[in-house]
């Protein structure tokens, strides 16, 4: 299973938010370009990457430092604010390798199975559920479309890699929810990172046990409850969780 720790962005700073609410925001780093430094240190290959200002203004704000993660020897995907082709080929330009799709993804269907067939393995969509619905607008407003649902159609058109978030276990540091994993896990052909609330080493190794793919890491590296070497090694299956 691949571990992609986590930079959210908001002003060009590391942050994370709780529940995905932007008035309950930390900040944990300055400069994202150190933290990634410290990433790559620890030995990870992947990294997860959020421009928090484009997905609450609806157009990406924070290409520079991207631009500068990129930098990295590290696997990057990006999200926020991605809404039109452009963007994705914009976005990519920085030398990303694979760019994630939210809000545009649910509320312009025709576009994501149009974005899916001409970009495959470079696109994913990050679908961010609360009590099972699918969430858009940086996770401000709930649609009525299930969750799970959603990620059978997705696969129907082509795009196999989703970014799932269960936005209630988000930046609480008190688990995940490996149920709605373990469901995803029968669905044929779809490639999930799971991602929201990931807090102890027995998860990591839960995850990797049901064959997900990818696991995001944030919050819990950020707070010291999780170490991220550690959990590398669990994730490959070479250490056993605590």
């Amino acid at each position: 299973m691949l571990i992609f720790p986590a930079i959210d962005l908001r002003g060009g700073r590391v942050v994370r938010l709780k529940q995905g609410d932007y008035d309950q925001m930390t900040v944990y780093d300055a400069d994202p370009e150190e933290t990634a430094e410290s990433f790559v240190h620890a030995g990870a290959t992947c990294l997860h990457a959020v421009d928090l200002d484009g997905a609450k203004d609806g157009n990406p704000q924070n290409r520079k430092v991207i631009a500068a993660l990129c930098r990295f020897p590290l696997f990057t995907e990006v999200g926020g604010g991605i809404r039109t082709e452009k963007d994705i080929e914009d976005t990519l330009a920085l030398g990303v390798d694979r760019v994630i799709l939210g809000t545009a993804a649910v509320t312009d269907f025709d576009f994501t199975t149009r974005m899916g067939r001409k970009y495959g393995d470079h696109l994913a969509v990050g679908v961010d559920a609360k009590d099972g619905f699918v969430a858009i607008h940086g996770w401000r407003t709930v649609t009525d479309t299930p969750s799970f649902d959603f990620c059978r159609r997705l696969v129907e058109v082509g795009i196999h890699t989703v970014i799932y978030t269960d936005i209630s276990k988000d930046g609480l540091l008190e688990g995940t929810n490996l149920p709605a994993y373990a469901q995803l896990q029968t669905i044929p052909g779809l490639q999930v990172v799971a991602s929201g609330g990931i807090s102890f080493e027995q998860e990591v190794a839960a995850l990797r046990d049901l064959r997900v793919y990818g696991a995001i890491v944030g919050k819990a590296l950020y707070a010291g409850e999780l170490s991220l070497p550690r959990v590398l090694t669990i994730a490959r299956g070479e250490a056993v969780e605590c």
